[in-house]
């Protein structure tokens, strides 16, 4: 059985651990924060509704206790600061770079064959950032937020549409930032028919608009970062990789010349099983989505090279 751990135990990285508990994706999750003691109330909580729910995932907390994460199979990571009204994704980079940093280093020193995944914001900079530190094979550092984004596609779809989100096909590539992300409604499909036969151009620019500041628009109605979303998000990647689904899903990945980009890591369709991500999956883009993913990539190329300012 495999053992996941999950970094961060706020309410993005708890919903993350309370998901895979609830799947039994493995046989013991770890939930580990710097907060004295947090962690393990979240823990211990959690581990409460497992006789009402009926899983039996061992569940461990512990505070800033790295030994107890050792042999983890998968690592989660969500630890840093979150988005607060008015706040891009962008200005989290001087803060939570040293935090994924710091994470990575120390989560290694007992996990050296761990795969990564990343959620701290800006995604795709923490991403790059987790791959450059690391030294690691490129296919064991994987950024959720496409997965995220896809989601957050599909359920304004299925609200213009009104139909089942679950029928609806639609993938998110590019930078995962609001002004960065790439809906690819062209491609977006309702049982296997184009949605572009169900909704007119001005509809299909509205859907695309919603899903860029999916996360903006939470942030302003919540005061603080989305979580329920995110955490299921986060599911569907470690789910993918610890059953070895094979799933395609839009992640950040590290670029060698597909789509036109290279020595960075953004949003493309990926395989995902048993070794992290095996494949990218070229969509063919047009004219205009190659150019918007040119200009994403010139945004997240700007906030990696932040990177070189700071001193980690």
């Amino acid at each position: 059985m495999s053992k996941i751990t999950v970094v961060g135990a706020g309410a993005v990285g708890a919903t993350t651990a309370d998901n895979i508990a609830r799947k039994e994706l493995a046989s013991e999750v770890v939930l580990l924060d710097i907060k004295e003691g947090f962690a393990e109330g979240k823990a211990l909580d959690m581990f409460q509704t497992a006789a009402i729910l009926g899983w039996d995932t061992k569940l461990t907390g512990v505070t800033n206790d790295y030994s107890k994460t050792a042999n983890s199979d998968v690592v989660v990571i969500t630890s840093g600061l979150p988005r607060k009204p008015g706040m891009t994704r962008e200005e989290l980079i001087g803060v939570n770079a040293g935090i994924v940093k710091s994470v990575v280093d120390n989560i290694l020193k007992y996990s050296p064959d761990a795969i990564f995944v990343i959620v701290s914001n800006p995604m795709d900079t923490m991403t790059y950032l987790a791959l450059k530190a690391s030294g690691l094979p490129k296919n064991r550092i994987i950024g959720m937020g496409g997965a995220l984004d896809s989601a957050r596609f599909k359920c304004y779809l299925s609200l213009a549409m009104n139909v089942s989100p679950n029928d609806l096909h639609g993938s998110v590539i590019g930078g995962h930032g609001d002004t960065t992300m790439i809906p690819l409604t062209r491609l977006a499909t309702w049982n296997g028919t184009p949605v572009t036969d169900y909704l007119d151009e001005a509809t299909l620019t509205k859907v695309a608009a919603d899903t860029m500041v999916g996360g903006a628009t939470l942030t302003g109605l919540l005061g603080t970062s989305a979580w329920y979303a995110p955490g299921a998000a986060s599911l569907s990647v470690v789910e993918s990789i610890i059953r070895d689904e094979k799933r395609v899903i839009p992640c950040s990945v590290l670029l060698e010349g597909e789509y036109g980009q290279s020595d960075i890591c953004m949003g493309v369709p990926v395989v995902l099983g048993k070794t992290g991500w095996e494949k990218i999956i070229d969509y063919k883009l047009n004219d205009a989505e190659q150019a918007l993913f040119a200009k994403s990539a010139d945004a997240v190329r700007n906030m990696n090279n932040v990177l070189s300012t700071l001193n980690l």
